[in-house]
């Protein structure tokens, strides 16, 4: 069995201790963030190395969502409009089918950039229902204010991903969109009625639960539990019951504060609560070293998902990524897209 863990590392270069660790700890995959790269070949190098450590195809994920939320920038990648603005843009233009297509074409170009430089999971879509009161961390992340919409725009990123042979990571269960804090340094309380829930928050998500991988929200949900989600077996009964998700579960950072307790009591509380996956982003060794020991390995159950869910990596579709790069652009009124080197 393999760790119940995604680790990061500390900086552009596996150091011996770090894949020492690694080999013994034996965690899904890995998870690189700015830190972590300098250049195409250097990031290259270091995905290898990361997968030499533990001797597999171990998928490297990354949060390259484009806008605010981007690991890779340029000189050597593309930019990209907040998801938001972008979905808007070609919106008043083209329509929302239109702004479907642009999603597509997005995710298909990151998705070619990804998996250049060896890594084949990012952290997206944001399928999200935005409210008058989302946070402004999280609030030109999302795609749109109907769970339609957002099933729609959301499905149109997936589709992106896994035609360009990396594997898409839904977030944030079971719905991040009515939190007026941010889970990075407090916990949100969402007082909304179950009823609400299921038919606005919940329902975006239930119209992606055939997804391969999805991520906890570290939110409590006060109709269920005054527990966050990704710390309380309701929550995440309601992820796997009412919203119908059979895929690989992944906490949210195990860093972020708006979980209390120790990292070894967060990652505990996570697995124990039906996390498959304890995630920890912050590539310190000790703090790793803690959070192995109280993830674990993963479950039977664990593993038949993870399983799963690598087996629909698949080698890109051939496709002329010019001629892809010029219709994005067209359907933002551009002759380039925005950033791009």
């Amino acid at each position: 069995m393999t760790g119940a863990t995604i680790f990061g590392c500390a900086g552009t270069v596996l150091g011996a201790q770090e894949a020492a660790f690694f080999r013994e700890a034996d965690p899904f995959g890995f998870i690189v963030f700015a830190r972590n790269v300098e250049t195409p070949d250097q990031l290259r190098r270091l995905t290898a190395d990361l997968r030499a450590s533990v001797g597999r195809d171990a998928p490297v994920f990354v949060d390259q969502e484009g806008g605010r939320v981007q690991r890779l920038r340029s000189p050597h990648w593309s930019e990209w409009l907040p998801p938001m603005d972008e979905v808007a843009q070609v919106s008043a233009a083209h329509g929302l089918v239109g702004a479907a297509r642009a999603m597509w074409l997005r995710y298909r170009l990151i998705a070619d950039e990804l998996r250049s430089v060896g890594i084949d999971g990012n952290c997206a879509p944001t399928a999200d229902v935005l409210t008058p009161a989302t946070h402004p961390f999280l609030k030109n992340r999302c795609y749109a204010d109907t769970p339609e919409a957002v099933a729609l725009l959301s499905r149109a990123v997936a589709d992106g991903h896994l035609a360009g042979g990396v594997l898409p990571v839904v977030k944030h269960m079971p719905g991040h969109g009515r939190a007026v804090n941010d889970t990075h340094h407090d916990l949100p309380t969402v007082t909304e009625s179950a009823e609400v829930l299921q038919t606005t928050d919940f329902a975006a998500f239930r119209a992606l639960n055939d997804l391969p991988l999805a991520m906890t929200a570290h939110i409590v949900f006060s109709a269920y539990d005054d527990l966050p989600a990704t710390c309380s077996t309701r929550m995440i009964e309601v992820i796997r019951r009412d919203i119908g998700f059979s895929g690989l579960l992944m906490s949210d950072d195990l860093n972020m504060q708006a979980l209390s307790g120790t990292l070894a009591e967060r990652a505990a509380r996570s697995v124990a609560a039906g996390c498959d996956i304890a995630l920890h982003c912050k590539g310190d060794l000790a703090e790793m070293q803690a959070v192995a020991g109280a993830a674990g390995r993963m479950s039977v159950a664990a593993e038949v998902r993870g399983v799963a869910a690598l087996a629909q990596r698949r080698m890109p579709d051939p496709v002329d990524i010019a001629a892809l790069r010029a219709e994005h652009s067209a359907l933002l009124g551009r002759t380039q897209t925005a950033g791009h080197v």
